[in-house]
């Protein structure tokens, strides 16, 4: 079995390249079961596996710790395993903390080419972690980005990410108003591990796509109801109508239900449902992640990684990631 190091596995997942591989494994589908989620403390693991038939069989274990932060630690931990769907011997171990995050972006943007308008020059990033980083490198490959702007409950975490993308290029700077920021983009990116509404439906001006990212159980949150009111809805997966903590408060609050989702990620990359039919429409997409983006990405990894650049120790500790 091969062991794939963090390093390696960041090199072969860049932007346009994983963007596209995602869009043509939506296209083609696999296996996906409902991944298993388990409490561990105030912890949560997921096992999440995915698989095509006569090709390849991977599991991704992720250990979420919110209460790492205050610690000064990731918050969230992952590995992933890819087999021979053929025999079941294992392929290799590649780092799931990069695939998990690259992906992640990867899909936000993939969504965003069908949802945001085709002039959305102005990104707003929620949240300062590793997959917050990584957005606007990834909307730049569907968008026309001009502007980054980043906002965070700790401003000083903002501030810093927005230094970040400074030094790789992008007109980046951070805000401490919120409502301000969100009324100003044309794109809303949450990649939050938040409990409690962020966006409020009043703040989204006509054209606006917002795009939840980063919750992922029904505990978390990141978007009111209202704005699901005011939204054409899309899912990366149905999945996301039971997992989603957004979805199920917007549920309960009358303001959507699954009558008025109006597509999945496969639908759009499929064409069988429209994207975005008007300049003046508000567009949300709402994933919880899916163990097909991670196949895809593991994949791209393997096919393409030569032996030679494959790393025999333990990846290093990642860097933080909410």
């Amino acid at each position: 079995m091969r062991f794939i190091d963090a390093e390696t596995t960041r090199h072969y997942l860049g932007a346009a390249k994983l963007i596209e591989a995602l869009r043509q494994m939506f296209i083609e589908g696999c296996e996906v079961p409902l991944r298993h989620t388990h409490s561990v403390g105030e912890g949560t693991l997921l096992l999440m596996p995915a698989w095509r038939a006569g090709r390849r069989l991977g599991i991704k274990s992720v250990t979420i710790f919110p209460g790492n932060s205050a610690m000064g630690q990731p918050g969230l931990h992952s590995t992933y395993l890819l087999y021979d769907a053929n025999t079941g011997v294992p392929l290799a171990q590649l780092d799931g903390n990069e695939i998990t995050s690259r992906r992640t972006a990867a899909a936000s943007a993939l969504a965003a080419s069908f949802l945001a308008r085709a002039d959305a020059s102005r990104l707003l990033v929620v949240g300062s972690g590793r997959v917050a980083s990584l957005i606007a490198e990834a909307m730049q490959e569907v968008r026309p980005l001009a502007e980054v702007v980043v906002w965070n409950h700790r401003a000083v975490s903002a501030e810093a990410l927005a230094g970040r993308l400074r030094d790789q290029g992008f007109n980046a700077r951070a805000s401490t108003d919120l409502a301000a920021a969100v009324a100003a983009a044309d794109i809303v990116s949450c990649a939050t591990l938040s409990t409690t509404a962020l966006i409020r439906g009043e703040w989204l001006r006509p054209g606006t796509h917002l795009d939840l990212i980063g919750s992922f159980t029904p505990a978390m949150c990141e978007a009111d109801a209202a704005c699901f009111e005011r939204s054409r809805v899309y899912v990366d997966t149905l999945e996301a109508l039971a997992k989603s903590g957004d979805v199920l408060r917007a549920v309960e609050a009358e303001t959507f239900n699954e009558s008025k989702l109006a597509g999945t990620l496969a639908e759009l990359c499929r064409g069988t449902r429209p994207g975005r039919s008007g300049a003046a429409q508000i567009t949300l997409f709402k994933a919880v992640g899916t163990a097909l983006e991670d196949l895809a990405a593991a994949e791209l990894v393997f096919d393409h990684a030569g032996a030679g650049s494959l790393s025999l120790a333990p990846a290093p500790t990642p860097d933080r990631l909410a």
